[in-house]
């Protein structure tokens, strides 16, 4: 996906409503999760698609992509160029913007020609042009238990001028992609205005024990080969802390135990589940009586692993 058409990666038309956005970004983001498609190059675009989706799927984004396409986050927010019936900027090329120019009525202009004129250029000082600073973005990784509590946590980002800290209040059960706004933290604003904001992209870094996925977290469960067989109480981490959770008799490897409300906590709902994962584990070097134990078993049992298997594949 080399295009930087947001509409073109989403493969919608400029006139495609939520619903149809929703849809098509729902279906390109599983095809192209990285946990799923393993191909070179599926990471970056399943970046390309969530960007797109972020800004189509929120209205004061949209309007200011299709007015000044890739230019729209150097365009300051407050910005209020066109005249009445000058048309929208369309992003590439043929029309024009109008300035608002006091003593010269309205000038047109070219993309190229506003963004100088806003930069350092174009406009004399007859204009007294005024207006907020540009948003700005950074990516914040985060640990799984980081996230999962949330606090304020000191972080120190490299920008052009060099090293900056700053104070974050990370929200409990922030996830993957959420935004964190920084209020003044962004561009410097033109003419006196006030500062954009900055906006902290959370990306959730890679855990030895947990796999989240939205707000759902699933952990490895190891458990003996008698626990799975007679069934136990077993304890279980979770980014919360230790819980126990009942293995139910019978249990194979690969069985879900689903923890309700145990995943992700979430402000304004409800808390994602957490999945243990069966993991039968044997002893790596089972004593004399263990291996005289095991020995009776399989002398006593009649159970075959791969018969049940077969007989399990074959049902309809």
């Amino acid at each position: 996906m080399a295009t930087t058409d947001y509409y073109q990666i989403l493969g919608v038309s400029r006139t495609a409503g939520q619903d149809d956005i929703q849809r098509a970004y729902r279906k390109l983001a599983r095809r192209h999760h990285p946990d799923i498609n393993r191909e070179p190059g599926a990471e970056e675009t399943f970046k390309q698609i969530n960007e797109a989706y972020e800004v189509l799927s929120d209205d004061r984004k949209r309007a200011r992509y299709d007015r000044f396409g890739d230019a729209w986050r150097q365009v300051p927010e407050g910005y209020e160029g066109p005249a009445p019936g000058a048309g929208p900027f369309p992003g590439a090329g043929g029309r024009r913007v109008y300035v608002h120019n006091p003593g010269r009525g309205s000038v047109g202009t070219g993309l190229d020609d506003l963004l100088g004129g806003l930069f350092g250029g174009g406009f004399g000082p007859a204009t007294r042009f005024s207006a907020p600073g540009a948003d700005s973005e950074a990516e914040l990784e985060l640990p799984v238990e980081d996230a999962y509590t949330g606090g304020r946590r000191r972080i120190t980002l490299q920008t052009s001028a060099g090293a900056r800290g700053y104070e974050v209040a990370i929200p409990a059960g922030v996830t993957d992609g959420q935004r964190i706004r920084l209020a003044g933290q962004g561009a410097a604003g033109l003419g006196g205005g006030p500062r954009g904001d900055l906006y902290l992209v959370v990306r959730l870094a890679p855990h030895p024990r947990y796999r989240v996925e939205g707000r759902d977290i699933t952990v490895d469960l190891p458990v003996a080969p008698w626990e799975a067989a007679l069934g136990a109480s077993v304890p279980v981490d979770t980014p919360g802390g230790p819980v126990r959770v009942q293995v139910p008799p019978g249990s194979s490897t690969g069985r879900r135990l689903r923890l309700r409300g145990r995943g992700m906590p979430h402000p304004r709902g409800t808390a994602g589940d957490l999945y243990a994962e069966v993991r039968i584990v044997v002893p790596p070097q089972p004593s004399a009586a263990e291996r005289a134990l095991w020995q009776r078993l399989a002398e006593a049992s009649g159970f075959d692993p791969r018969a049940q298997r077969v007989a399990a594949a074959g049902r309809p």
